[in-house]
């Protein structure tokens, strides 16, 4: 009886456990789904309206801040590109620093897609982070005559949907590359002095 009941408490553990491992698989296709949806559908927008962009490229920066910024936590990238100087801001210097640097990160992004010429995006499964709740979705973009370019997406799964955190070009770190100038800045500046440079790198990528 004792070995009847121990076989049915493993068999329904190992059900909890196979029922958990189908939700993790299911939701890690669902934020490799959101990068294809996401991407497809921001170069359908550029085709679509490619000759007003050439007229008035500034309209670029809209199309990507409505449909693309909203997958991304700014405050997050934020957070780990500053670092340790972080903890030292106070709650307003953190607002103008995350509505900044997410302008630089926008206008970047929207440069970078004026040059897209028809490139192949391969979207490749995702795979579990490091943290509990993340995954990283891996991409390659292949142009005739050139290697494979990869672009990782680290996310998490919020509340409201999963959110890229980071982005790994060619095995580069976007948020630990700017941590390292950012250090500098605050050092050279303090933080305000880092924020004034951000807003001036805003001001001059619209000029």
């Amino acid at each position: 009886m004792r070995s009847v009941a121990r076989l049915s408490f493993l068999t329904v553990l190992a059900a909890i456990a196979l029922g958990w491992a189908t939700l993790g698989m299911a939701s890690a296709e669902e934020a490799t789904a959101l990068v294809q949806r996401t991407t497809d559908q921001m170069l359908r927008t550029l085709e679509a309206r490619r000759a007003e962009v050439e007229r008035d490229p500034s309209l670029i920066f809209n199309m990507v801040e409505s449909s693309v910024a909203p997958h991304f936590d700014f405050e997050r990238i934020t957070q780990g590109a500053v670092g340790q100087a972080w903890r030292e801001a106070t709650p307003a210097q953190r607002r103008a620093l995350v509505d900044a640097f997410k302008q630089v990160l926008i206008r970047t992004y929207a440069r970078s897609l004026l040059s897209y010429a028809g490139e192949e995006i391969r979207y490749l499964p995702a795979r579990p982070g490091r943290q509990p709740s993340t995954v990283t979705v891996s991409t390659e973009i292949n142009a005739p005559g050139s290697a494979p370019i990869p672009v990782d997406y680290r996310m998490y799964q919020a509340a409201r949907g999963w959110q890229v955190y980071d982005v790994v070009i060619n095995n580069a770190s976007l948020v630990g590359n700017y941590r390292t100038s950012f250090a500098n800045e605050v050092r050279r500046a303090g933080i305000d002095g880092l924020i004034a440079t951000l807003n001036d790198m805003n001001a001059r990528s619209g000029e």
